[in-house]
């Protein structure tokens, strides 16, 4: 007797009769009203009178909303292992992660022999079924950039694109009787699915025992093996089908019941008399005999927890992935930065962004990171063996005044959505230059967007916040309510708090002039002065950015500039971009009439896998002076800065008092950025523009060194967030991004 304490499924096995083809998306209709978890098809591709069985999957995925999917089950030697791995990834997404695989090696040689497969003995079969599971595996590990190779005997492929990664860690189970399949069920499989009327007395007993010790052969628990089982009506009294069921639960293991049945009544039957008969059954038994819960997470799973993390403390409810779970791969890394968190919480309210806070204070010896959107280029939103708070779920956009223009934002949204939602109204807030990024990262640190100098910083549009303190309570600031909070949040917010809500007062803003333009340039010193001298002197609704690199050896240097005119007249565009022209020929140009939202629809919103360590520098400048033009030339010379980049500020930047918010170098002209991939060449080269760098600017710059936090902030403004911090966070929680010590008197 053995129960490896599974919660109780119950699913439907439905014949894909291409006779009646409505019949079986009928039934799983039926068998999802009836409450049933999974509804399952054979798959036997030679058969004439059956449908194709990943076409009818596909077709009861759209016409159904909660149950789960899976052949019963797959037969691999008429489906290449590779295909299989991509067709269950789309399936899965396509209905919201409701696919589970079911794979069998084979039988009924004739037919598939007579359909182009290839015979096999049974030990050849299970051994290419061992080896289609490696192919599918990998091909869903998405966060692996190189090509999946293998070099199986029956299965090989060489450089298989990776994914699409699926919506969850689709299960995988195995139909299997004999030894060398169950062996390698246990092995390999997430579920044993047989059927019982194939089965004699005494082969569950046997299949488990086989299972499990193939199972603890490779470290593996017996418990993370699901044990399904292909049923017939055991007997017509529903009472004494539950009964039936749960000894086949409590003694022999089983976790799922799958009734082969095409009738609507016995499925209904079935899944609102039986299924919960049975479950109250088995319930109240193991109560009586104090049975454990089988483990969510697997031994290799639990095996990969960094030590000093309390795992099991986790607030009920808050979502936590840990570095064995199959998200894991998607949540670790930034967009430019690899990282390896011993946790990673994702907060779904404010409420529960103050118990993943809670739980980060129980280890005040680990890294905490806050995330919005990842894509921040200080990386400070990963860390390594620390806890990672994950914004992302709260991502909504709520319009909360027509006339006022007044949106409500969450911090884990996007700012190409952010863009999109707006430009519905003909509205937009200006968010720097790519829609993959976060709200909360940008929103807090400042926003040096494509629309600064006509409309300001994102900041400077922000008008109430609400924030979860260091103390886990949660408050609102704005003008008038935590003034000096609400100071800091507009440019330090990260020293202060988790905000969880943003107030903006979008602008109108309707169809501008969106411009790429890349130059060949000689004289690289003598084109950045003019563009410094023509960007000062045009009309605020210019705002254009410089990229370029260090030359390559026998080719010429390039110099691209991007940007927006927000002006919907062609004619002003051009008059706007013509001083540009004059600079140096043009190599390439695009000049388009379009939306602020389709801008910023540049982005890849998917998961994102950054690799290594970027090194970046940053800061601010008033003018781009003649003596500041040289030195950047001969910096891209070293080969030390691969990318160099100029944003306009100015404007209706300077148009706000350089101490109403925390940003203070109001004055700029020009947020300067490099990045390189060796730190010591790069803050050597770096060094040289000290003398022309005046502040900052904290998203940009991945630097540690102590005297950045004096670098970013005037004295005076550094001063006053001492003060704020020692108010709102004295012990310094919010430690691990630019932190700003408290001052020693919390007077303030």
């Amino acid at each position: 007797m053995v129960d490896y304490g599974h919660l109780l499924e119950f699913g439907a096995f439905i014949t894909p009769s291409a006779a009646s083809p409505e019949a079986p998306v009928l039934l799983s209709q039926v068998a999802e009203a009836a409450g049933l978890d999974l509804v399952t098809f054979q798959d036997h591709p030679y058969q004439p009178a059956f449908l194709d069985t990943w076409t009818l999957m596909s077709f009861v995925a759209a016409r159904t909303e909660t149950i789960r999917i899976a052949p019963n089950v797959l037969n691999v030697p008429l489906r290449p292992p590779a295909v299989v791995a991509r067709a269950a990834a789309s399936i899965d997404l396509l209905s919201g992660g409701r696919f589970d695989l079911g794979l069998g090696a084979g039988g009924f040689w004739d037919a598939i022999e007579a359909m182009g497969g290839t015979r096999l003995t049974p030990g050849q079969a299970v051994t290419a079924l061992g080896e289609a599971i490696d192919v599918i595996r990998e091909l869903w590990r998405t966060d692996e950039r190189r090509g999946v190779f293998t070099d199986g005997k029956y299965h090989a492929v060489h450089g298989a694109k990776r994914g699409p990664r699926p919506a969850h860690d689709i299960p995988i189970h195995i139909g299997a009787y004999k030894p060398r399949m169950l062996a390698l069920t246990g092995r390999k499989g997430d579920g044993w699915l047989p059927s019982l009327g194939y089965m004699k007395p005494g082969d569950l007993a046997r299949g488990n025992a086989a299972i499990d010790e193939a199972a603890a052969s490779v470290g593996r628990d017996p418990r993370e093996i699901r044990r399904l089982l292909n049923i017939g009506q055991l007997a017509a009294d529903p009472n004494e089908f539950a009964e039936r069921l749960a000894r086949l639960a409590l003694e022999d293991g089983i976790g799922t019941f799958i009734i082969a049945a095409d009738d609507p009544n016995l499925l209904q039957r079935f899944g609102e008399d039986v299924a919960p008969a049975a479950r109250e059954l088995v319930a109240a038994e193991r109560g009586r005999q104090g049975t454990a819960a089988a483990s969510v997470r697997s031994a290799a799973a639990l095996a990969a927890r960094r030590d000093g993390i309390a795992y099991d403390d986790v607030p009920a409810g808050l979502r936590a992935i840990e570095p064995g779970d199959f998200d894991y791969a998607d949540v670790r890394a930034t967009y430019m930065r690899g990282g390896r968190p011993g946790l990673v919480l994702q907060p779904s309210s404010a409420e529960q962004v103050a118990e993943a806070l809670a739980f980060a204070r129980r280890h005040p010896e680990l890294p905490l990171a806050v995330r919005s959107g990842g894509h921040g280029i200080s990386g400070r939103s990963t860390n390594d063996g620390g806890i990672v708070i994950d914004l992302r779920r709260l991502d909504e956009i709520e319009v909360l005044d027509v006339d006022r223009r007044l949106v409500r934002v969450g911090p884990g949204a996007r700012w190409a959505q952010v863009a999109a939602a707006l430009g519905e109204h003909g509205w937009a807030l200006t968010s720097g230059d790519y829609g993959g990024v976060g709200v909360g990262g940008l929103a807090t640190a400042g926003g040096i967007g494509l629309l600064a100098r006509e409309h300001g910083l994102t900041i400077d549009h922000l008008r109430a916040a609400e924030v979860v303190l260091a103390d886990g309570s949660l408050v609102r600031a704005d003008a008038s309510t935590r003034p000096d909070l609400f100071w800091a949040i507009r440019g330090a917010g990260a020293n202060v708090g988790i905000v969880t809500a943003f107030e903006f007062e979008a602008r109108e803003v309707g169809q501008v002039g969106y411009a790429q333009l890349a130059f060949q340039v000689d004289d690289v010193a003598g084109f950045l002065e003019g563009y410094g001298r023509i960007v000062e002197s045009s009309p605020r609704d210019l705002t254009l950015f410089l990229l370029t690199g260090g030359p390559r050896p026998g080719q010429p240097q390039v110099v691209q500039l991007y940007g927006v005119v927000d002006s919907d007249d062609p004619d002003t565009i051009i008059a706007r971009l013509q001083p540009f022209a004059e600079l140096a020929p043009l190599v390439q140009q695009s000049v388009q009439l379009t939306t602020y939202a389709q801008i910023m629809a540049n982005a890849d919103l998917g998961p994102q896998h950054g690799a290594g360590e970027p090194h970046s520098r940053s800061g601010l400048i008033e003018h781009i002076t003649p003596a500041f033009a040289a030195t950047v030339e001969r910096m891209l010379r070293s080969g030390a800065v691969p990318f160099f980049q100029l944003r306009a500020v100015g404007g209706a930047v300077a148009d706000v008092a350089e101490d109403e918010t925390a940003y203070a170098h109001r004055s700029a002209n020009f947020s300067v950025a490099a990045l390189g991939s060796n730190p010591e060449r790069l803050d050597a080269e770096w060094r040289t523009l000290a003398d022309h760098v005046d502040g900052m600017y904290l998203s940009f710059d991945s630097s540690e060194r102590p005297e950045r936090i004096a670098e970013a902030f005037p004295p005076a403004t550094l001063e006053r967030l001492r003060r704020v911090k020692a108010a709102y966070d004295p012990t310094c929680v919010f430690r691990d991004n630019f932190a700003i010590e408290p001052a020693e008197s919390d007077a303030a």
